[in-house]
């Protein structure tokens, strides 16, 4: 029986995984299409739909732990998946099809990118002021994270989002979509059902692997930075492929910036807002790893072609993610 349950988890997986590459197919057409009959840039569809849209494994796996009262896994869910949506998905999607890096992503979203990594290490850290031996996020901390949160949403919306006109010049001009010219409700249906298939694949990929992990012998807590933030982040990741295969990188850089904000701000204020959350196995080298792959995105602007991720950079950042899964294995 326990073999059956074993292989049925096997089956699962890559079930989940299908799923997964079927949705983000889909997804990124619509958003495309939409961003087309919006006049709106293919990198603002992805900092706010397909960036959140796409996070909401993670907001399920963070909000459930605090409820049960598993700071560390969700804490560590969220550490996991903004360091893999940089260093793995960045990277994956730069070997494949190298993209610009436009004005506004390198003096306003990944510098805040920076900051909001900050904020939350100084935050979540408590053990560093004297007399305090526990490391949490507490109410208040949640409510300060959220302000900030639909703050920075609110001043992208209204930087951009409002001016069409130039939003549509700086839009990927190749971008291309199976589904342009369609009715828009049947774009935002397909698209409202992609992002349902994404979460409903990623908890399938997320449950069998989290099985097979246990099966192999691995503690919850190398499962929640590891197998959970991965399998959370599968959707951004299966997204910016995809979307870099249709020559839209700039949709997966969006993505990514979106759902790491997203992550760091909405999803830990919600999850310490409802119940505060404490971390008693989160390293501070995995914070350090996580505002280290931010620098590094910054650097990228500076260094080979500048302004450009080009592949010998995606090389660099999927390395760093290796090294990186191989010292929390070993650890």
């Amino acid at each position: 029986m326990s073999f059956y349950i074993f292989k049925m988890d096997y089956i699962l997986l890559i079930v989940g995984l299908g799923v997964l590459l079927l949705a983000a197919n889909y997804l990124v057409d619509s958003s495309v299409a939409i961003a087309q009959r919006a006049k709106i840039s293919n990198f603002i569809i992805g900092l706010t739909i397909v960036g959140i849209g796409t996070s909401s494994p993670e907001l399920f796996v963070s909000v459930s732990s605090a409820l049960n009262g598993s700071g560390d896994i969700a804490m560590g869910n969220v550490l996991g998946s903004n360091i893999a949506n940089i260093l793995l998905i960045l990277g994956v999607t730069a070997m494949i099809f190298p993209f610009d890096i436009e004005r506004l992503q390198r003096h306003r979203d990944i510098p805040f990118v920076i900051m909001a990594t900050l904020f939350v290490t100084i935050i979540a850290n408590d053990s560093i002021v004297p007399g305090i031996t526990k490391n949490s996020l507490n109410r208040l901390d949640g409510i300060v994270l959220l302000v900030c949160f639909l703050t920075y949403m609110g001043w992208v919306i209204v930087q951009k989002g409002k001016d069409p006109k130039k939003a549509l010049e700086e839009a990927d001009e190749e971008a291309t979509s199976s589904l342009t010219g369609k009715h828009p409700l049947l774009l935002w249906g397909i698209a409202v059902v992609s992002l349902a298939a994404l979460i409903f694949g990623g908890n399938l990929f997320l449950d069998s692997a989290k099985n097979l992990a246990r099966a192999w012998g691995m503690t919850e807590a190398a499962i929640a930075i590891t197998i959970v933030a991965v399998g959370t982040s599968l959707p951004e990741l299966v997204t910016a492929v995809v979307a870099a295969s249709k020559k839209n990188p700039q949709l997966a850089l969006g993505n990514v910036i979106g759902s790491n904000l997203f992550n760091l701000m909405f999803i830990l204020g919600t999850a310490s807002t409802i119940k505060p959350l404490t971390f008693v196995d989160i390293n501070i080298w995995d914070y350090a790893v996580m505002f280290l792959a931010a620098i590094m995105l910054f650097v990228v602007v500076l260094t080979f072609k500048k302004d450009k991720f080009d592949r010998i950079e995606g090389i660099i950042f999927f390395a760093a993610y290796v090294a990186y899964t191989v010292y929390l294995l070993l650890r």
